[in-house]
């Protein structure tokens, strides 16, 4: 009787075999919501016949592990994701039965075995361009000014405390600001992991409650994703 309860995939003992994907995620995907995301890419992988390794227990899922989440609105050609399969398959294999069967905005960039710990993901770069009612060259001043300032406090919500300010001045890296002939293009090296994640939504939030001007329109893209070393994440 107590062998009826056990669960049907109990006794297996499946050999595993993990994989890190590095995929883009572009034009109009890139509105797609990181639960979306998941769900798109199990559709995918279901569809180019992918064997996927699946958890044991009462409710089997598929191990499907984003190190590090895109926020929504982001370009980026640089995310990780970590799969597991039954069968060892060649990378470029994997790679074009995947991207076969992929929706617009979404491609596999590579896929190889992973060679660094989740927890060992520190920073990440970002590429943002602003267009703004004021000229290029006043929104980078302006920018600048914002940088610049003693603190720059923002609400965060935690479990213990509640809402509390927070002072993220530290954690922003300008790596460069410059004005073009339509655009303010800045880049910044945030803090991103297990530790503390700052995006960049948090940043122009603040950037946008202090600026005197209108903001238009705002383009994003992830660049890199680093370790504490500055090695990029493989």
């Amino acid at each position: 009787m107590a062998d009826m309860l056990l669960p049907k995939n109990q006794a297996l003992r499946l050999t595993r075999y993990e994989y890190r994907l590095v995929f883009e995620k572009k034009g109009r995907a890139r509105y797609i919501s990181h639960l979306d995301l998941m769900r798109a890419f199990q559709r995918v992988f279901k569809r180019a016949g992918i064997p996927l390794w699946y958890t044991q227990g009462f409710n089997p899922h598929a191990y499907l592990m984003f190190p590090l989440a895109l926020p929504l609105g982001t370009d980026s050609s640089v995310e990780p994701l970590d799969i597991a399969l039954i069968e060892e398959l060649p990378f470029d294999e994997l790679r074009d039965r995947i991207n076969a069967c992929m929706p617009e905005g979404l491609r596999i960039v590579s896929a190889g075995k992973p060679e660094m710990k989740h927890t060992e993901i520190a920073f990440a770069e970002y590429v943002i361009r602003l267009v703004t009612d004021r000229s290029p060259k006043e929104t980078a001043e302006a920018f600048r000014s914002f940088l610049s300032a003693d603190r720059i406090e923002v609400e965060k919500r935690t479990k213990k405390r509640g809402i509390n300010l927070v002072d993220i001045k530290p954690h922003i890296d300008l790596l460069f600001l410059e004005a073009g002939e339509s655009e303010t293009s800045i880049s910044l090296r945030l803090p991103a992991g297990n530790e503390f994640n700052l995006n960049t939504g948090v940043v122009l939030d603040a950037f946008a409650s202090v600026f005197e001007g209108k903001i238009d329109s705002i383009y994003t893209t992830r660049t890199k994703i680093l370790t504490k070393t500055g090695e990029y994440f493989i």
